[in-house]
């Protein structure tokens, strides 16, 4: 392994470490800490889903603004840093609340420097990947596959800890984010590749010729349902390990393995990401994006339909199942897709163009997943006393990526473009 794929794999392994220490485990610190420590107020399902909308809002603005700066002004490594080092202290901030309404607007601050560190770290690891001569379809995926073992060693950390009802998982992240912030300056240099290039219009002058992708209707459709398998996406971020927790009331399963550490039975998914990261070259030269996002689809489907159906108990095997299917569901649709985009656009407007695509994903995607879902909860699968019925929870999620994937089957078109590297100007010229 040579030393720029050891220095990208640090960066990512920081970089999903911190969203892993608390993303699956707030759900249960909102619903079963705060209404102890608070029981005055109002920690409601609504009121969950607005809060978990936060990475949604961050994402419709924050990853497209300052992929522009990143491409046009300052060097993206260097941007990254100054986004991990004020999402630091937003972390820190976090278990000082005790409102719902103050928690929304410090995590929606949290996201606003976070979100954008997505992309901005893709768009760092294929610069330098590209300026030493690699190919990224080939040689990052083995080295993204270390940011979900990031991931997956925060969850453990978490739940070992005890700290899955706590605060504690916002200092874990917070610590994580400090570290990947003073690391981010160490990393090989990304100076803008717009910056000095004279611009044709003002659109372009403002650093906004990426949103000019959806005049080719092919990669509009692909935003499109990125925004929908997004939505997905955020459904089982926000109500897995809650499912899990949830067992704890009812007497044969609350000491159960599942029940007493439902952060490492998810972290499942996480394990089977790794797995699946490496299978994407294979699959997107032998398949091709349309049938990788269709596989996503079906796994999400699938997914969500053994989560219904399972239990901590005898049904354990269907949940570990679940979490097994999430790998092909999750990378199929997130890492393809941001290859795929980078396979579309020019260098000069790459990090704006990843931006792009995380504002469709994790902006419009996540907002319209938590916000639909904490309300329809509310209103068709609470029982009186509050309890939730988690079955048909998962099944009605099941039927929204089953009505997805037979919508994209039927619009997405799979040809392949054929552009002039020469001649790129920001869209792919379709043939």
């Amino acid at each position: 392994m040579n030393a720029l794929k050891l220095r990208l794999i640090v960066m990512n392994f920081l970089q999903f470490f911190i969203w892993g220490a608390w993303l699956i485990t707030i759900g249960a610190y909102w619903f079963q800490t705060l209404p102890e420590i608070y029981p005055d107020k109002e920690w409601s399902g609504a009121a969950f889903g607005a809060l978990f909308s936060t990475m949604g809002w961050a994402a419709l603005v924050m990853p497209s603004l300052l992929g522009i700066v990143a491409d046009k002004w300052i060097n993206a490594e260097r941007l990254l840093g100054i986004c991990h080092f004020a999402g630091a202290i937003t972390l820190f901030s976090l278990p000082m609340v005790d409102d719902p309404t103050v928690m929304f607007w410090v995590l929606l601050l949290n996201m606003a420097f976070y979100m954008p560190t997505l992309s901005l770290a893709i768009t760092v690891a294929y610069s330098s990947l590209k300026k030493a001569g690699k190919d990224v379809v080939t040689d990052f995926p083995p080295i993204r596959v270390w940011g979900t073992i990031g991931f997956i060693v925060a969850m453990w950390t978490v739940s070992i800890t005890h700290l899955e009802k706590t605060a504690g998982q916002f200092y874990v992240a917070a610590g994580a984010a400090l570290l990947l912030a003073i690391y981010s300056f160490t990393l090989p240099k990304c100076p803008p590749e717009g910056r000095g290039v004279k611009s044709a219009s003002i659109a372009e002058a403002l650093g906004l010729n990426a949103f000019s992708l959806f005049r080719k209707s092919r990669i509009a459709i692909f935003f499109i349902f990125s925004m929908l398998l997004g939505a997905a996406l955020q459904l089982t971020n926000a109500y897995g390990d809650t499912f899990l927790h949830d067992f704890d009331k009812v007497d044969i399963y609350k000491d159960t393995i599942a029940v007493k550490y439902p952060a490492i039975i998810m972290s499942i998914s996480q394990i089977s990401e790794t797995l699946f990261i490496l299978a994407i070259p294979f699959f997107m030269k032998r398949f091709g994006i349309k049938r990788v996002m269709l596989m996503s689809m079906f796994a999400w489907v699938l997914r969500f339909g053994l989560f219904g159906y399972g239990n901590p108990g005898d049904g354990l095997w269907m949940i570990i199942l679940s979490c097994i299917v999430y790998g092909m569901a999750f990378d199929f649709f997130n890492i393809s897709g941001s290859l795929f985009i980078e396979g579309q656009t020019s260098p000069k407007i790459r990090a704006s163009a990843q931006g792009l695509f995380m504002m469709m994903t994790n902006g419009f995607g996540a907002i319209i997943g938590s916000m639909a879902s904490g309300y329809i909860i509310d209103l068709f699968f609470t029982n009186p006393d509050k309890t939730l019925q988690w079955k048909n929870i998962w099944l009605s999620f099941a039927g929204y990526s089953l009505v997805v994937a037979i919508l994209f089957m039927i619009l997405f078109k799979d040809e392949k473009p054929k552009y002039s590297e020469e001649d790129r100007t920001g869209v792919v010229a379709l043939a």
